[in-house]
């Protein structure tokens, strides 16, 4: 079942709820559709919430793996709202790996489901990975180049959004048959990066 806003906000407040049961708390960085539907940037129905990292002690780590406890309560809600088991899952989680947009911690906008903290990429952050995601699927014209339209991003912001695109593929395959293409739809030529 796809999440529209309410139903994301749904899973997640019983996420909360089975975590304060179990005595449990965690704190996890989205990215992607559903962090887009939690911000309120698009309104698309998407399959799941993908967590780029874990925050433990202000310390930021890979979300691969998660936690048993959090998988098993994960799951939980799964059962309980009729939810694919890896309706949060950490399947982007290579990004930390690369590196986030530096300054990405501070954008992150900050929401609370009890002892549940999700912390949500930035729209800045998103045009980045969305603009990413849509070279990398290139010449699919797909949910990631309808994100990325959505965010309506400046010339500016794309910019920004390449350069750090190319510290994730620097090849020159990426750049001038993916990256390069893309980014002649919104009129920014790769001369501009």
């Amino acid at each position: 079942m796809p999440f529209e806003p309410g139903s994301l906000r749904e899973a997640l407040t019983v996420l909360g709820e089975i975590l304060n049961d179990r005595g449990l708390a965690h704190d996890i960085v989205v990215v992607g559709g559903g962090a887009l539907l939690l911000s309120g940037h698009i309104d698309r129905p998407t399959k799941d919430l993908d967590v780029v990292a874990r925050v433990e002690n202000d310390k930021w780590t890979l979300a691969e793996p998660m936690p048993a406890d959090l998988v098993e309560a994960v799951k939980d809600v799964a059962a309980a709202l009729d939810l694919a088991p890896d309706w949060l899952n950490a399947g982007p989680t290579s990004l930390l790996e690369g590196g986030l947009p530096e300054g990405f911690a501070d954008r992150a906008e900050v929401q609370r489901f009890g002892p549940l903290t999700v912390r949500i990429a930035s729209r800045i952050d998103q045009i980045a990975f969305k603009l990413y995601a849509a070279a990398d699927h290139w010449p699919l014209r797909g949910k990631h180049l309808q994100d990325l339209q959505a965010l309506t991003p400046t010339v500016v912001e794309l910019v920004d959004a390449a350069r750090w695109c190319r510290t994730h593929d620097p090849s020159v395959g990426f750049r001038d048959v993916q990256l390069g293409p893309v980014l002649g739809l919104f009129d920014v030529g790769l001369d501009d990066v």
